[in-house]
């Protein structure tokens, strides 16, 4: 009798260790579906950049997710991101749009890198301090796609070459050199020089970039400006430089759309690894692209390369 018992014990322990066994061996479904959802989301979403305002009211450089790798769409998905409550959810923390609400684009055209975008007339039903801010959201946000260098606006199918309120006329095309978040420090209107600077921001501890695009009649080298500017920092505490006040540019050369900058050793983070901070990359990088449309940056330490920057506006 107790032998017997003892059988079918060892039987159900058996029973059930290769039960266990077998279930091991089987995928599980949870797992498999964790994992469809991760392909899903790596093959299926796109960084868009756009140009909105921050805490600040000054135009800084974000990014906002799409569902899409078509050009237009983005572009569509772009602009509607700067128009007041359409795409509220997409908004990083922090910033905001600036097109009024009630805004409609009627068309968008991309032809030989030129994005020509219908707006309705209630884009520039807005204060006179806003009028050239929402023109320049929408050309820096559309520039930022590599198809579109130049950009055309109409409302209610006319060119906008005037704005109504400050009574500021426009080209019929506009680039990056219209400027953005603009800054003058002129004493004559001959031989004025721009520049554009990107500076750092933060909000709850992310950082961002924005550019400063500034007016002088200063007849230095526009590199020089420059990194005068990034080293001496802006007026403006809310704008940050991560370049060491005696960083000196010592030389600058350019082939084709590759400019070489030679620096000092002060150009580094670290001095001992050689190793140049990726927020100054950043900013030096960007700021050339914008003032000198560079494609391409290298930083070298007097003759010696240290790293090459591919700019992405």
């Amino acid at each position: 009798m107790l032998k017997r018992k003892m059988l079918r014990k060892l039987l159900v322990t058996s029973s059930a260790l290769f039960a266990f066994i077998l279930m091991c061996m089987l995928p599980k479904k949870d797992n498999l579906k964790v994992k469809q959802e991760l392909t899903y989301v790596d093959n299926n979403v796109y960084k868009t950049v756009v140009y909105l305002l921050d805490n600040h009211n000054y135009l800084g450089k974000t990014k906002i997710v799409s569902s899409s790798n078509d050009t237009l769409k983005q572009i569509k998905m772009a602009l509607e991101t700067l128009i007041v409550g359409k795409n509220e959810s997409k908004l990083p923390s922090g910033f905001r749009a600036i097109i009024p609400s009630d805004t409609t684009i009627k068309s968008i055209k991309l032809n030989n890198k030129i994005v020509k975008v219908d707006f309705s007339k209630e884009f520039l039903d807005v204060d006179e301090k806003n009028e050239e801010k929402i023109v320049e959201a929408v050309v820096y946000t559309l520039t930022s796609f590599e198809e579109v260098d130049k950009v055309i606006i109409y409302v209610d199918g006319k060119v906008l070459t005037k704005l109504p309120k400050s009574g500021l006329n426009l080209p019929s095309t506009l680039d990056r050199s219209f400027g953005i978040n603009k800054e003058y420090d002129i004493k004559t209107y001959k031989d004025i020089e721009a520049i554009t600077v990107y500076y750092l921001s933060k909000y709850n501890d992310e950082e961002y970039y924005i550019p400063v695009t500034k007016y002088t009649n200063s007849k230095k080298e526009k590199s020089d400006l420059i990194i005068e500017a990034l080293t001496i920092g802006s007026s403006d505490n809310h704008l940050m430089s991560y370049l060491n006040y005696n960083t000196k540019l010592l030389n600058m050369e350019k082939k084709d759309d590759l400019y070489i900058l030679s620096f000092d050793e002060n150009i580094f983070e670290n001095q001992l690894n050689k190793k140049i901070a990726d927020q100054v990359l950043n900013s030096i990088s960007f700021s050339m692209a914008d003032t000198y449309h560079a494609k391409e940056v290298k930083f070298q330490y007097g003759e010696q390369e240290i790293c090459y920057s591919s700019v992405k506006r």
